[in-house]
């Protein structure tokens, strides 16, 4: 579903939509395509930092299951 908003937007922003508007694209086609590019950018980005966040809390237990796997292998 759509919904008619209205927005202030500087010429600076304007410019760069007009610039990434990709052909035959109205004005709100190329806003509502950039921002759903850049949510879902942001989206993907705060689930890299959970991950990341999930995978630092158990850095040493997961570098000490790596060393003692190591351990085994002995010289190659």
């Amino acid at each position: 579903m759509r919904q008619k908003t209205s927005l202030t937007l500087s010429e600076e922003v304007l410019a760069g939509v007009a610039k990434a508007a990709r052909r035959g694209e109205s004005r709100s086609e190329t806003v509502n395509r950039l921002l759903r590019e850049r949510l879902a950018d942001e989206a993907a980005r705060i689930a890299r930092a959970r991950e990341v966040a999930q995978i630092n809390r158990h850095a040493d237990a997961l570098n000490a299951e790596a060393a003692d796997v190591l351990s085994y292998q002995g010289d190659l």
